[in-house]
């Protein structure tokens, strides 16, 4: 009786061995790919400018990070005072005319800060106005005194305060100062967003929360690295973490918690905008890390 004839064993293990083969090529081919992709978006982001962003009702407008940083100090003091954000549209613009939003310690005569005010003038000593929450309080004293400042085109508003060679000029920065106002006062949540590099300096939580008394006028609660403030609505809460986001150049903060969102600082893109928070804060509640 003849034997049936038998199957070797490299037999099967050929076509197995060209299958496995196949799959370690693609791993390694999918591999070498994701490790390029990752080094080409590392080098994006090496080479890619610091920036802020702000974003409302479907706009967009850069800043660098310390114009944001001084908008938002503009802000924040209008809405201490009990202004409308409409205040803080107004006073960017200005900015943005006098000064590019930079507290500059020169310009036209004895003009300094951000809205290049004059001690000579009367707009108090030049330690004074080169303090951005003094000089921001300084033109919101003198734009109460404007009639019908509330309505008034922002131009003229503008003008009216600053008595300028041209009033006319002021105009031109309305779309972007109108945007920042809303994002920076909590009207448009989570708007803003900065690619930063790590802080240079350690910041501190103790500094941060007088930094949060100053410009806002609330008192910040320390829990080890983080300030913790409870905001008296989510408008408020939002223009809060707005903020944290805006000076976190100045004040080393690596990260912003409101409700369910969070923005964790870092040179990626990622930064420009904010994501799904691991925890879930009361909507009212900001945490701002440090370190």
């Amino acid at each position: 009786m003849p034997h049936p004839p038998m199957t070797l064993a490299e037999e099967h293990s050929g076509p197995r061995r060209r299958r496995w083969g196949c799959l370690l090529v693609v791993a390694l081919v999918l591999g070498v790919g994701l490790g390029a992709w990752i080094g080409v978006r590392r080098l994006i982001d090496s080479w890619s400018p610091l920036e802020c962003r702000v974003v409302a009702s479907g706009r967009t407008f850069t800043w660098a990070p310390d114009q944001a940083s001084n908008a938002a100090v503009i802000t924040a003091i209008a809405m201490r005072r009990g202004m409308v954000p409409r205040a803080a549209t107004i006073a960017i613009a200005t900015a943005m005319q006098e000064s590019k939003v930079r507290n500059i310690s020169y310009g036209d005569r004895d003009s300094v800060g951000l809205f290049q005010q004059r001690p000579s003038q009367g707009w108090g000593t030049v330690e004074q106005i080169m303090n951005p929450e003094y000089s921001s309080n300084a033109f919101y004293d003198a734009l109460e005194e404007v009639p019908n400042w509330q309505t008034a085109d922002i131009a003229h508003a503008a003008q009216a305060v600053q008595r300028s060679a041209d009033g006319t000029a002021y105009a031109q920065h309305e779309a972007q100062a109108r945007a920042t106002a809303s994002v920076l006062s909590g009207q448009s949540p989570a708007g803003i967003g900065c690619r930063l590099d790590a802080p240079k300096t350690a910041g501190t939580a103790g500094a941060v929360a007088t930094l949060v008394k100053a410009d806002h006028g609330l008192t910040a609660r320390i829990e080890g690295t983080s300030v913790v403030v409870d905001a008296t609505s989510e408008a408020q809460a939002w223009a809060i973490g707005a903020w944290g986001v805006a000076r976190s150049v100045d004040t080393g903060v690596t990260s912003v918690v409101v409700a369910d969102r969070e923005w964790t600082r870092s040179r990626s893109a990622d930064a420009l905008t904010w994501h799904s928070a691991d925890a879930r804060q009361p909507a009212q509640r900001v945490v701002l890390r440090v370190g």
